[in-house]
């Protein structure tokens, strides 16, 4: 348990004004040099001197001791003690570089661990070539098959292998008229196409090998053997204590490449494992390998393709059960949490060509978490990992942040990236990143370096000291959140052909993710992401709320799927019948686990039913919501989400900005005007200053109302309270300055 202090029963003030370690930030420590122990546990003071509450061991590029190795981990057992002498945690980090799987090649030595995928590609390309190219023009060879091995021994080498060759007939639009698994040497009436099993050539990146099978469990449980037993054979006895969790960095399955035109005769690529068709025959009874075609091009009349649906969801269900679920059997037995986030978490494409579907991931972690890179504000990819913690009551969230902002990203920009992922969940911030040295190429490894090298450092306390403060509080008690959202990737992968013929609908759905994230959260409607994947494990038997997990949500949203489970649809057929809220957005689903299906129609025609549209949703959803937010003009505000969580007889409301302002430079309030469902007594916690501080309100007709100035980077953390006093004025104070940063800069 990270957060022992909150089995405490109410948050005291002296932890809010002074939070311990856990609370605080805990940063990319790049060890990208030749270190000592001396040199480390004098960074690991600075760190302490910057506000952090710990660290990540983390091997970079530019490192001069050997990854893994007896020294390596003599480093690694020195600065857990060290971070004990000092109060602080040393987090675990499991790869050399990332992404995480390889162990820095260890394991890939090995040709039967390494990456796999499915090469398909028209009979001209497969010539005679050294190795498979996959970077080539359209008239270079792509397969080396000149000295053909047994699929057995091929996977022992590590070389290609074949699968499988088609007769491709194209209608004049370039839908399938026709297509058949031919013998390799048969003639073809329309268009011959070779399907190849090949490993992903050597790489520099791992030391000369390559990146891992991560949808086998053999290949994951070889990389957990060779590092997290390594680990745990060194500082074993302080997980749980000094040594919280270890931390995964990008895990992901080989890229996919699809055609851009039906009639390109260009490679297409495919994500794989030699025993991929077998446990697909499992699951569906059907060779995969006869339907392959139907991964490239789409059906005559855009017919949509169960093979292709259910290529997607195995192949995530693969990579889940292989990486996450086994990575999470280990920590959970070692008593150590599993924490990191994917690889393409941000958007479905994304998602479907890296992990396809983040949020089955998140389910094994202990600590999912987010990366948050170049002052982007991803709201989706926050929003997802954040119902995964929700619903499996995961005890708190982690973000990889600041990563790739350079050296002029100032506090403001610290403050505003920290603050909105605060409102998304975020309690464990993970600072990319701080260098050692910063010798050679480590000064162009994302800079700026968050530790002693940037002149700012021993004002970093500013910083640190507001989150640490925020998290004190946004870590007890339980979200308030009574919508529900059906996440809707698995009708993306409907239309995951080639672009001339798909890419339009693929735009549409995505575009519709999108834009119902932005008009919920920035119209105050707080929800949670359903993944239909995890649904029937979360939630066996629906009633009235539906409860996922540890969630009960009073009304569903079915955002414009193409396509239902069953499952889901068995869940809100029940939740219906009980009197729950089902919200249907645009038109009748007419699939169901891909297959044309009319028995959507029945709840659909008992549902709401309103067009996709900001203005309709808002008004479908204003029997839900708990907060509102406008501007002295009556409007809703654009800017500002929330979270509110329930924290025995108290509430916490946490309001931030989360959109960047073109003139950031201009220092000038709005006045905001915030309506909160149920009548309290509200007290500001001031998480800069740790003072706490009673603020003007009334309480009436079941709501509180409270009004206040807020300037671009502000944000608030309300303590809400049950209380007779129907109203409070407090006169209001002039801002004054709370620190004064001075520093002189001397360059050589």
């Amino acid at each position: 348990m990270l957060y022992k202090k909150n089995q405490e029963k109410v948050l005291s003030d002296e932890l809010f004004k002074q939070p311990t370690a856990e609370y605080r930030g805990t940063p990319f420590w790049s060890w990208n040099c030749k270190m000592t122990p001396e040199i480390l546990e004098k960074q690991i003071e600075y760190l302490k001197e910057m506000g952090f509450g710990g660290f990540h061991m983390h091997s970079r590029d530019g490192m001069d001791n050997a990854y893994l190795s007896d020294e390596f981990m003599g480093l690694v057992r020195a600065c857990v003690e060290k971070a004990k002498s000092e109060d602080m945690l040393a987090w675990l980090y499991d790869e050399d570089r990332w992404p995480s799987g390889a162990a820095g090649g260890l394991v890939t030595k090995d040709p039967v661990y390494r990456e796999r995928k499915i090469v398909i590609a028209p009979a001209e390309r497969i010539k005679i070539a050294e190795k498979y190219n996959h970077k080539t023009s359209a008239t270079l060879p792509v397969i080396d098959y000149s000295n053909e091995l047994p699929i057995s021994e091929a996977v022992k080498q590590g070389v290609p292998y074949f699968i499988a060759a088609y007769d491709i007939v194209l209608d004049e639009n370039g839908y399938l008229a026709s297509y058949k698994k031919v013998r390799r040497n048969a003639k073809a009436v329309g268009t011959k196409w070779f399907v190849f099993c090949v490993t992903n050539n050597p790489s520099d990146w791992f030391n000369g090998y390559t990146y891992l099978d991560t949808l086998s469990k053999k290949a994951v449980k070889k990389f957990v053997e060779l590092t997290h037993e390594t680990y745990k054979a060194k500082v074993g006895d302080e997980f749980d204590k000094a040594v919280p969790a270890i931390f995964t960095d990008e895990p992901q399955y080989s890229s996919i490449i699809k055609l851009g035109n039906p009639t390109d005769k260009s490679i297409c690529e495919f994500p794989w494992t030699p025993d991929f068709p077998a446990t697909y025959k499992r699951c569906y009874g059907v060779d995969i390998v006869d339907h392959i075609p139907e991964l490239i091009w789409d059906l005559p009349n855009s017919e949509i393709s169960v093979d292709r649906y259910r290529f997607y969801d195995h192949i995530c269900d693969r990579f889940t059960s292989a990486f996450s679920e086994e990575y999470g059997k280990w920590c959970r037995r070692n008593n150590i949490q599993f924490t990191g986030h994917m690889m393409c978490e941000h958007d479905l494409p994304a998602q479907t060509n890296k992990v396809g579907e983040a949020m089955r991931a998140y389910k094994h972690f202990g600590f999912p978490g987010i990366d948050m890179l170049c002052n982007e504000v991803e709201l989706t990819t926050a929003k997802q990992t954040q119902s995964v913690v929700h619903q499996y009551g995961k005890e708190a969230m982690l973000s990889e942040l600041y990563g790739v902002t350079n050296w002029d990203f100032d506090f403001r920009g610290h403050k505003f990236q920290g603050d909105w992922q605060a409102a998304l969940g975020v309690t464990i911030r993970v600072p990319h990143l701080s260098w050692v040295s910063m010798k050679g190429t480590a000064k162009r490894d994302y800079p700026a370096s968050l530790s002693y090298q940037s002149p700012w450092y021993k004002q970093y306390p500013y910083i640190e000291d507001h989150f640490a403060r925020l998290n004190t509080a946004l870590t007890r008690g339980n979200p308030d959140v009574s919508i529900g959202v059906i996440h809707p990737i698995e009708s993306y992968w409907l239309y995951c052909g080639p672009g001339r013929t798909t890419s339009d609908a693929r735009n549409q759905i995505q575009n519709d993710f999108t834009n119902l994230i932005n008009w919920m959260l920035f119209a105050q409607l707080d929800f949670d992401y359903v993944s239909e994947a995890l649904l029937p494990d979360a939630c066996k038997k629906a009633g009235n709320p539906i409860a996922v997990g540890k969630m009960k949500y009073d009304t569903i949203v079915v955002p414009a799927l193409r396509t239902i489970r069953r499952t889901t649809l068995e869940r809100l057929y029940d939740f219906n019948a009980a009197g729950g809220k089902v919200l249907f957005l645009g038109p009748c689903p007419e699939y169901v686990d891909a297959e044309k299906s009319d028995d959507v129609r029945e709840l659909y025609e008992k549902s709401t039913v309103i067009p996709f549209e900001r203005l309709a949703l808002i008004n479908a959803l204003e029997g839900d919501r708990k907060l509102e937010i406008r501007t002295s003009n009556g409007e809703y505000t654009d800017n500002y989400i929330y979270q509110m969580r329930k924290d025995g007889a108290y509430k916490w409301l946490f309001i931030a900005n989360a959109k960047h302002y073109k003139l950031a430079d201009v220092v000038r309030p709005k006045h905001l005007f915030i309506k909160i469902k149920g009548e309290y007594s509200p007290k500001l916690y001031d998480t800069i200053s740790g003072e706490i501080k009673d603020i003007s309100y009334r309480a009436e007709k079941g709501y509180t109302y409270i009004e206040f100035d807020a300037y671009l980077h502000d944000s608030f953390l309300i303590r809400l309270e049950r209380s007779k006093i129907k109203s409070l004025a407090v006169a209001q104070t002039a801002y004054r300055q709370i620190a004064s940063i001075n520093y002189k800069t001397k360059v050589d």
